[in-house]
């Protein structure tokens, strides 16, 4: 059946279900979704469906499922790994009207909100409770709680109070065939009977199921906060600060470094006050009680100190500690400023080895003949190098992919993992090769198919096929350390 025959079945089936308001049914219209914030590479659906209601939404999914149209889930479109592009031939489905607050609770510390609900509106309807959601990703003021739960977000302050996996009680949503489901506990409890499938839901990139209602935890803000603001001279001193700071007693309420050029590009932007003489900064917080932050902020400036910072300023109130904070969760549109695209890589390594693989970065900038400015959590070794490259020059896409693939192996290699908070979309498959062996992508698409037999679910995304790597010469051994042998490595 030709694509044109196809797109007509489809909406002739989803005008009676959403109307006219609720469909994109014209390529015009389809721009915005043609890819989320990895623009690198668009497609275009064969519709977007916008519900407004979980009635309308099952609807959709039961007409999908009779003519066997493939599925992407969409939220604010914010994603870096190209996990929202759409599928040439399915229907792309954005959440963004189920974006009602449903209810707060104090007492128990929760909020139950629906999937198209800003991150930072949690915070915001819950500020009069004196309470907050935590996870804070540098995108908080439009990526969704949906979203959060696909790619189990992160942030400045997960070092200390954990990623969304550790501040999400339980989902609602529906299988690729409509059907209903919960995981984990919508009412709050600390554990539900079985297993955990709550946890493998998190993260999974909207490869098992559609999430339409979250509920999270919310957490009490802290009575105050103060922020170092510490120089480095050279870039190894800035890692090897960072390595001390987690062996001691204290866990930073965040814990970030930027390398110089980073830096420069973030003052140019939002004039934070950094040091531009510095070849790293690092911005390193407490908060808690006025006693514990003190002390607290002693020792640690105690520990930058012993490791060299050539400067070190402290926040003196609130609206200095928010412009320190400013600069670092400006670093990607300031990025934007520079250069016309930028390729954000994401890899996690350990602490240890931070200077090691800057120094890295560093040389495969000269084989590249790229520039990429480095920005990463440091506190627990989440990297995102974003590589600078013109779109509008294919041979330079071709080395920015070179150069983050690159980065990806040697992380892998360092014994860390290709992801850590963007998720793989379409930017890691081949990464996702290199890490795991044949048995263990094997049993991610055992997975995968008792949730979705036919594949109809955001297909192509996160695991690749096993020819895909085979194809490529990248398909590794278990543990992911050494070439398979009877494959050439490229």
């Amino acid at each position: 059946m030709e694509r044109a025959e196809r797109q007509r079945q489809l909406l002739s089936r989803l005008r009676p279900i959403l109307g006219e308001a609720g469909l994109v049914a014209r390529a015009a219209g389809f721009g915005p979704y043609e890819s989320d914030g990895f623009t690198a590479y668009r497609e275009r659906p064969l519709a977007v469906a916008i519900p407004e209601d979980e009635k309308q939404l099952r609807a959709v999914l039961q007409v999908c499922k009779e003519l066997g149209t493939p599925i992407v889930p969409r939220g604010a479109g914010t994603g870096l790994s190209g996990g929202a592009m759409p599928h040439p031939e399915g229907l792309s489905i954005s959440l963004a009207r189920l974006n009602r607050i449903l209810a707060i609770d104090p007492a128990a510390r929760t909020a139950r909100v629906q999937c198209g609900v800003r991150n930072l509106a949690i915070s915001e309807a819950a500020a009069a409770h004196g309470l907050y959601y935590a996870p804070d990703p540098s995108s908080q003021i439009a990526c969704t709680i949906g979203g959060n739960v696909a790619e189990n977000a992160g942030g400045v302050h997960c070092l200390k109070y954990g990623l969304t996996l550790h501040n999400v009680l339980g989902v609602r949503g529906y299988t690729v065939e409509g059907e209903p489901i919960e995981l984990g506990s919508m009412r709050g409890a600390l554990d539900a009977a079985g297993p955990d499938l709550l946890a493998l839901a998190i993260g999974s990139e909207g490869l098992l199921c559609l999430v339409t209602e979250v509920l999270v935890r919310l957490t009490p803000k802290p009575e105050t906060a103060r922020c170092l603001l510490a120089s480095f001279a050279d870039v190894a001193q800035a890692g090897a600060a960072v390595a001390a700071l987690m062996a001691g007693a204290i866990t930073p309420a965040g814990l970030e470094l930027m390398d110089g050029p980073m830096t420069a590009a973030v003052e140019d932007f939002v004039h934070a006050g950094y040091d531009l003489s510095a070849a790293a900064i690092l911005l390193c917080e407490a908060d808690g009680t006025p006693e514990a932050v003190e002390a607290e902020i002693a020792a640690m400036r105690q520990t930058l100190q012993a490791c060299g910072a050539t400067r070190i300023d402290e926040s003196r109130d609130e609206a200095e500690r928010l412009r320190f904070w400013s600069g670092r969760k400006n670093a990607f549109p300031a990025s934007g400023r520079v250069s016309p695209d930028y390729l954000c890589m994401d890899a996690s390594i350990p602490r240890a080895r931070l200077a090691e693989m800057l120094n890295a970065i560093a040389s495969l900038q000269q084989r590249w003949h790229l520039r990429c400015f480095n920005v990463f959590h440091a506190g627990d070794g989440n990297l995102h190098p974003l590589i600078l490259f013109d779109a509008k020059d294919p041979d330079q896409i071709r080395r920015a992919e070179g150069f983050g693939a690159e980065i990806l192996e040697r992380a892998v290699a360092m014994g860390g993992s290709i992801t850590g908070e963007h998720g793989v979309g379409i930017e890691k498959l081949g990464g996702m090769c290199v890490q795991f062996s044949r048995a263990e992508l094997e049993a991610f698409h055992a997975i995968k198919s008792c949730w979705d037999a036919d594949g109809r679910l955001n297909p192509g995304k996160a695991i690749p096929q096993l020819h895909r790597c085979a194809e490529a010469g990248q398909l590794w051994v278990r543990g992911g350390r050494l070439p398979h042998p009877e494959i050439e490595r490229f």
